[in-house]
């Protein structure tokens, strides 16, 4: 039958029956884990965004397999989180019903794409079975130090009725729904994610990752190398410390700032200032930290009317507080340094406060104030003439000897915080009694099921805290009434360790079978989006250094080799959505051409780690290029076996050095994710076999040997087309139990080549001459030409210019 949603369908049933793509745990020596990050099982179909993911990472994984791996590649849903319960609280569907709605559309969409997934393997984060281990892990993470609970600012979303991380938080407003952000003080708990910041700075340059997303992670993680140094409250026995990285412009400090809601602004507040420094705190309140901290945002403040010591001069130096310093950062106190920092400069500048220099630049450079690089200490006491990288060891070193200063290391990366105040959410497996205080749910008693009859209608306060039959338990301990935690756990942390359960998703006694998951891990290729850059792939990082440490995992990190696919944008150019009206279906192009035409054409018309703007303008010269394919092999059967030549002549040369340069180009383009240039490999491919197909005499084993290999190159992109024509050509089942193609290095070598020959620089012929040709054979073979000396008949030669392999000019004169 011609290629069509029914040789699909075919291909997708036989697949099935026959378990063509399960993984063979028997045979590991090959093993290679390929997996997209998972999806969030919407309520609406595929859309392009998904087939431009999902659809071509299989292409890799296919093309992997015929190379002979092993590969391993499952998929699952990433099921809880906020946008199941928001449906909800519009609709009136419970979020567990409508989910498992969702999952069943999409795992039957999933297959319909033809996608080589072993669903013996598939995850589920809001099931039992799953979400119990990761209750286990919340517990060994406390019980390794590495889980907490504390009073803290944090990020509230008032539309969302929940808590976000700081990384949810873009731009001031929350990343889902887009509101504006608020602080609010709430006992949470926290994943102490900052007990291996250094560890998980100091692998970064070993990953395969795009250099990208290594430059986010290591900023987001901001180490930075100083000292903290005590000053001294004037008139007061009270003290503070501030961190610094530049302890070489000590001498230039005119003032200090507190953040307004640190405990230290409470404290120093004089009676005069303590009404607008009320005001202030409050002002400040109302703003997220990514406000506060951002550059671009006027400077504001308010002096407390109290001094602080510099201790290397012994000035007397006023206290500010300003909403640019937090009290979660740092010591949440900063000395400032107007002549030598741009956003002190603008402080002081504003607020007419005392600007001193005490560094100048080497000769030639402009010190402008502010003057922020490093040079030669002035007015700094004995450091005056000090070079600046000298000077930061030698103070610090002075106020260490006093008891005053220590050198420090510093991180921006905060630790992460995983209450939320929602509904669809792993429950927290806590339990709090009055006498025992803070117990966690014995293991033996997980999962802590998340309760079906709940009103989740957000009101500020957790659903589940509404709940009398989930929160009123027994305590562990002693076995009087007690309360369940009435939170659930950030959806991030059921994704940061899905990739360790699939190999063994049916295990009921353990997360997972040690020996087992240590065979099949780390990831090999990681493919998603470069938006988890500082949550996602960080939390995983996390994850995967804790469990090890733990003693269940000998490997350091998760994904050995990232890949960023980029986004497919709405035909005007802005990100797809509903609302905008700009989303496209690739239901409508399957109907007509087919599922392989589509993944083809993705393929083809974008740059996979780019994306762009949609546009149909290409789709139907991919359905050419397959019916052209079709045909080709429709006509080699029906002429087969009337192919008697064996000759190996100039053609069948000629055909070799096509088939293997698209064997090569294919190969190591899509080894790198560069399917549009490997498609383009394939239409040159399939032109010179039909130029070859053309001719009168033809070597029926070099034409059908060159088709088998096209069908073989062109599978992982077109997998139905390939298994259809496979057949066609009376070769057993499967294609994909076929092995990839290899290039021959001699086959690349061609014995001629075909040059320009131009005219005053216009191409007017072209020859064949040996592919060793140099200058002077080059010249020779131009001008005996006949077609050339024709042209050349009674015309003057000024002179001839031959570039080996290329052209040859010839200047006449005109």
């Amino acid at each position: 039958m011609a290629y069509s949603t029914e040789v699909d369908k075919k291909w997708q049933n036989k697949w099935r029956e026959t378990n063509l793509y399960q993984f063979d745990k028997a045979n590991l020596e090959n093993k290679l884990y390929c997996l997209e990050m998972f999806s969030y099982p919407s309520g609406a179909n595929l859309h392009v965004g998904h087939w431009y993911n999902f659809g071509l990472t299989d292409s890799w994984a296919r093309m992997k397999r015929l190379q002979g791996f092993n590969v391993f590649h499952p998929m699952g849903f990433d099921a809880f989180g906020l946008p199941a319960e928001n449906y909800a609280i519009k609709t009136g569907i419970h979020p567990k019903d409508s989910t498992y709605k969702n999952i069943e559309t999409m795992e039957r969409q999933l297959q319909e794409m033809g996608a080589t997934y072993d669903w013996d393997y598939e995850v589920i984060t809001c099931a039992p079975e799953y979400y119990k281990w990761t209750q286990w892990i919340f517990l060994k993470l406390l019980e390794h130090g590495l889980a907490y609970r504390k009073k803290a600012p944090v990020n509230w979303c008032p539309s969302c009725k929940t808590v976000l991380a700081n990384e949810q938080v873009v731009d001031g407003a929350c990343e889902r729904c887009h509101k504006e952000v608020t602080k609010r003080d709430l006992t949470q708990w926290f994943y102490k994610i900052t007990a291996y910041a250094q560890e998980l700075l100091d692998c970064i340059p070993d990953l395969d990752w795009p250099e990208k997303t290594k430059k986010i992670q290591t900023n987001w993680i901001g180490r930075s190398e100083g000292a903290e140094i005590e000053f001294a409250v004037a008139d007061s026995d009270k003290t503070f410390k501030v961190f610094t990285t530049r302890a070489d412009t000590l001498y230039g400090v005119t003032y200090v700032v507190l953040a307004p809601e640190s405990e230290l602004t409470d404290q120093v507040t004089t009676d005069e200032c303590r009404d607008q420094v009320e005001a202030y705190k409050k002002f400040a309140g109302k703003q997220t930290d990514v406000e506060r901290l951002s550059t671009a945002k006027e400077k504001t403040g308010v002096f407390t009317g109290a001094y602080a010591i510099n201790p290397v001069n012994g000035e007397r130096i006023p206290i500010w507080i300003s909403d640019y310093v937090l009290a979660g950062y740092g010591t949440g106190c900063v000395m400032a340094v107007p002549g030598h920092d741009e956003r002190d400069f603008e402080f002081a500048t504003k607020f007419n406060l005392p600007i001193k220099r005490v560094i100048n630049g080497r000769e030639g450079v402009d010190d402008t104030l502010p003057f922020v690089e490093y040079g030669i200490l002035t007015d700094s006491q004995e450091f005056s003439g000090v070079l600046s990288e000298d000077a930061k060891d030698a103070i610090v070193a002075k106020l260490e000897k006093e008891g005053r200063a220590e050198p420090v290391v510093n991180f921006r990366l905060r630790d992460w915080l995983v209450s939320r105040q929602r509904y669809w959410g792993a429950p927290i497996p806590i339990i709090y009694c009055e006498d025992c205080g803070t117990v966690p749910v014995p293991e033996e008693d997980l999962p802590v099921r998340l309760p079906y009859d709940v009103e989740f209608t957000p009101d500020g306060e957790s659903p589940l805290a509404k709940c009398d039959s989930y929160m009123n338990t027994t305590c562990p301990k002693c076995g009087k009434p007690a309360k369940r935690d009435p939170d659930t756990l950030d959806t991030f942390v059921c994704s940061s360790w899905y990739y360790l359960r699939y190999p063994d998703n049916r295990n009921e006694k353990e997360v997972f079978n040690r020996e087992w998951v240590n065979k099949i891990l780390p990831v090999d290729k990681y493919v998603g989006g470069a938006e988890h850059a500082a949550m996602h792939l960080l939390y995983a990082r996390f994850f995967t250094k804790a469990l090890r440490d733990m003693g269940y995992l000998d490997f350091d990190e998760p994904f050995l080799s990232l890949v960023h696919q980029g986004t497919i944008l709405g035909p005007d150019g802005a990100r797809m959505s509903k609302s905008r009206g700009n989303t496209i279906s690739p239901d409508e192009y399957i109907d007509e051409h087919g599922s392989d035409v589509f993944r083809l054409y993705l393929a083809f018309g974008f740059a996979y780690t780019e994306g762009g703007p949609w546009s149909d303008d290409g789709i139907k010269a991919i359905a050419r290029f397959v019916n052209r394919a079709e045909r080709l092999v429709e006509k080699f059967v029906s002429e087969k076996g009337s192919l008697t030549s064996d000759e190996i002549g100039s053609n069948e040369k000629e055909l070799s050095f096509v088939l293997h340069t698209a064997i090569k180009g294919v190969t190591e383009d899509a080894e790198k994710f560069q399917f549009n240039t490997s498609i383009a490999r394939l239409m040159e491919l399939i032109n010179g076999l039909y130029k070859y197909d053309a001719l009168p005499e033809k070597n029926g084993t070099v034409l059908e040997e060159a088709i088998r290999s096209f069908l073989v190159l062109i599978s992982p992109f077109a997998p139905h087309f390939a298994e259809e024509m496979w057949e066609k050509m009376g070769y057993a089942y499967s294609i994909f139990n076929h092995s990839w193609p290899k290039w021959d290095p001699d086959a690349l070598v061609m014995d001629t080549v075909e040059i320009a020959i131009q005219i005053n620089g216009q191409v007017k012929f072209r020859i064949d001459v040996p592919s060793d040709a140099d200058k002077k054979a080059m010249e020779k073979a131009a001008l005996e030409d006949d077609k050339v000396s024709d042209f050349l008949k009674d015309r003057e030669i000024v002179k001839v210019i031959a570039i080996p392999g290329r052209l040859v000019n010839i200047v006449i004169k005109k």
